[in-house]
């Protein structure tokens, strides 16, 4: 049995100049940090949701909380370390993931194989990621924040028999 799932992020750029980005689970430096709770890292983020509700198990906020003291400033790896425990303990595996980030920063494309390989570790399964602009439109076309859009394909690890 397969399923599929959509997980979706938007985080605006902090204010603050010694946010540091993290971003597909690795560190951005001389970009912009994200405004978030946890280190806002909304690559990790989506993937959650798209793993977690393609198991039927939820969202993020339901994993981890929103503003739980000892989430604060904590790193997105761990929560999608925490999706994938909750997904294997409903007999679920993640078979792949493709993401797909909107805005005008960071330039994606110089590190895009090294994020790639980053998410693919972390989740055990292929992650592809993309990325475009939006010519300048919304908040993301003006540099504000980032949005991110992420699609699992998760399968049984446990199959049944018949």
């Amino acid at each position: 049995m397969i399923r599929v799932g959509t997980g979706f992020d938007v985080h605006a750029y902090s204010p603050d100049p010694t946010v540091e980005l993290r971003l597909a689970g690795i560190a951005w430096p001389g970009e912009p940090g994200l405004s978030g709770h946890s280190d806002g890292d909304a690559v990790c983020h989506a993937v959650i949701d798209a793993l977690l509700s393609a198991a039927g198990l939820g969202d993020i906020g339901e994993l981890v909380g929103v503003d739980a003291p000892e989430t604060e400033g904590a790193a997105s790896t761990g929560f999608v370390r925490l999706a994938l425990e909750r997904l294997g303990g409903e007999g679920w595996a993640p078979v792949n993931v493709s993401v797909q980030m909107i805005g005008v920063r960071p330039r994606f494309a110089p590190r895009r194989v090294e994020a790639q390989r980053a998410m693919t570790e972390l989740v055990g399964a292929p992650v592809s990621i993309a990325a475009t602009t939006t010519d300048g439109l919304g908040f993301t076309g003006r540099g504000e924040g980032l949005a991110v859009i992420a699609t699992a394909l998760i399968e049984r690890a446990d199959p049944q028999p018949g």
